[in-house]
């Protein structure tokens, strides 16, 4: 059929052919900006993570070995307190009590900083970490009462032979008392830091 002027009307040349492939567009700057940040706090979280870890593990080991160093000065001061006589550290319970409890100090102290020291140079735990942790806050937790134990029940008997005399005998016995409560103290530390540790562990 024509028209007026006798012209075919135009139809297009390819209605039947497939629509043309949609070219995918860059997402916004914004989008990218805030993919990138995302990544960037999750890496940085780790890192971070990564680095307290270590810190409370350089940490336990330091209180650790502190702890060793004051027991072992009160087990040695205390064992050589003996000058004849009354002088005598074994004359006394108090004292027999602290010197027992600085030589269990030593052992409990001298073990952990061990494990720690193995830990450390190694990358590598003997145990698995939840049961390590919650080992490290028991121990802890006994030894440093232990310790503040024998502290308090020797300075009564220090304090009152110190008012009669003072002598090498009782001035022994107080640097021995003394080294237990440091010893005491570097340990509640520890078990603070344990207990830390011990929270953190996931149970799932």
């Amino acid at each position: 059929m024509t028209g007026q002027n006798g012209t075919s009307p135009k139809h297009p040349e390819h209605a039947g052919s497939p629509p043309p492939p949609v070219v995918p567009t860059a997402p916004p700057a914004a989008d990218v900006e805030n993919q990138t940040t995302g990544t960037g706090f999750g890496v940085a979280g780790i890192l971070r993570r990564w680095k307290r870890e270590d810190l409370v593990r350089r940490g336990s080991l330091a209180l650790r070995g502190l702890s060793l160093v004051f027991s072992l000065l009160a087990f040695i001061i205390m064992a050589s307190n003996k000058h004849g006589d009354w002088k005598d550290f074994d004359k006394y319970e108090e004292y027999r009590y602290v010197l027992a409890i600085a030589i269990l100090s030593t052992l409990y102290t001298g073990v952990q900083a061990a494990r720690h020291v193995h830990q450390l140079s190694t990358g590598r735990e003997l145990f698995q970490l939840r049961t390590s942790a919650l080992a490290d806050f028991i121990g802890d937790q006994i030894m440093a009462y232990l310790l503040i134990s024998s502290a308090s029940s020797a300075i009564p008997l220090t304090n009152r032979m110190r008012e009669a005399q003072d002598n090498i005998f009782t001035d022994s016995s107080a640097s021995a008392i003394s080294m237990a409560f440091l010893a005491f103290v570097t340990l509640a530390l520890s078990a603070l830091i344990s207990g830390y540790k011990l929270s953190s562990q996931s149970y799932i």
